[in-house]
């Protein structure tokens, strides 16, 4: 098992194993309570369609959203990485030093990502298929790391390229 923290930003792998589907209500209940089976666990940004417990798509949803409660989920739960779309803000970078990483997945391959995906179980059934978290075994899904554990983000990277690049026309 390849240690999340020593990964650098721009290295692409794959993981299997067990992750823990979280949107904008789950992570608000998850900063509200007790929650033992998440504990240095990963959480994927993720509304999943779900059909007599199978996965049918399971694409990453914008993290951006999770902004506000990623930090203190990281310390709360002792994240080792968390999967989404779109990056997140200076906030949660810095709260990844150290800690965790964040994993960006392809938006749009949500019917790929399903292929390698079984439920294990769900929580919070009452938010809705989307909202509820579900936890996930996973095999060889395929990540990029965008934010690493050392503060490198492959989004301010393209950013600085692209500031420098438009000075130069």
């Amino acid at each position: 098992m390849v240690k999340f923290t020593k990964l650098n930003a721009g290295d692409k792998i794959t993981i299997s194993g067990t992750l823990f589907t979280a949107r904008d209500r789950a992570c608000k209940a998850l900063l509200e309570e007790d929650f033992p089976q998440l504990n240095g666990g990963i959480i994927y940004h993720c509304g999943p369609v779900i059909k007599d417990n199978t996965v049918v798509s399971a694409g990453p949803t914008t993290s951006t959203r999770m902004n506000p409660y990623t930090p203190e989920l990281i310390e709360k739960f002792k994240l080792k990485a968390i999967i989404g779309k779109g990056g997140m803000d200076k906030g949660v970078l810095q709260a990844l030093k150290g800690k965790a990483v964040y994993f960006a997945a392809i938006g749009g391959a949500g019917a790929l990502y399903a292929d390698g995906m079984t439920v294990k179980s769900v929580h919070h059934e009452e938010f809705g298929m989307p909202e509820a978290i579900w936890e996930l075994e996973v095999r060889d899904f395929p990540v990029i790391v965008a934010m690493d554990s050392k503060g490198k983000s492959i989004y301010d990277d393209v950013k600085e390229r692209s500031e420098k690049r438009r000075e130069s026309v």
